[in-house]
């Protein structure tokens, strides 16, 4: 086991992982790779109450030691004593995926074509959709979560 310290070691390793089907040419770029994070933040999928249901059903939780839980939040570049997120856009980590997976490695397979416009654009990201989006996360996605953060009030949408 080792730690992540520092939000580059943790971009770094986020990004390597989010580019390994496009590395291994199984995708050709991260929003058409299968089951990876970056996929889930483009179109979440996890249920959390779904898969403790159906982990508790298999017994697969008996035997499981880590809590199960969502992705954590981008959260930008804000700084508070409640910090549960990253200190990162997630448009800013979406290009830099996408930097990244454009450059051509000697030793891997695959990479994003050049001739694909930019990722933002490929995903027809509007900043003003974007931005309310982002900014009201946790209560647009709350039941997905089954969580709340202390000292909110619950409330059906």
């Amino acid at each position: 086991m080792f730690s992540l310290l520092t939000d580059e070691a943790l971009l770094s390793c986020m990004a390597y992982v989010d580019l390994n089907p496009v590395r291994a040419a199984m995708a050709q770029t991260p929003e058409d790779s299968d089951y990876t994070a970056i996929q889930e933040r483009i179109k979440p999928q996890f249920d959390l109450q779904q898969a403790i249901h159906s982990q508790t059903d298999s017994e697969d939780l008996l035997e499981f030691n880590h809590a199960l839980k969502p992705l954590l939040p981008f959260e930008g570049n804000i700084t508070n004593d409640n910090q549960e997120g990253l200190l990162f856009s997630f448009t800013d980590y979406l290009e830099l995926v996408d930097w990244t997976g454009r450059t051509i490695a000697l030793n891997k397979r695959g990479a994003i074509p050049s001739h694909l416009p930019n990722i933002l654009k490929r995903l027809s990201v509007n900043h003003k959709t974007w931005l309310s989006s982002a900014t009201r996360f946790e209560a647009l996605h709350r039941h997905r979560f089954g969580r709340r953060r202390p000292g909110t009030k619950s409330t059906t949408a």
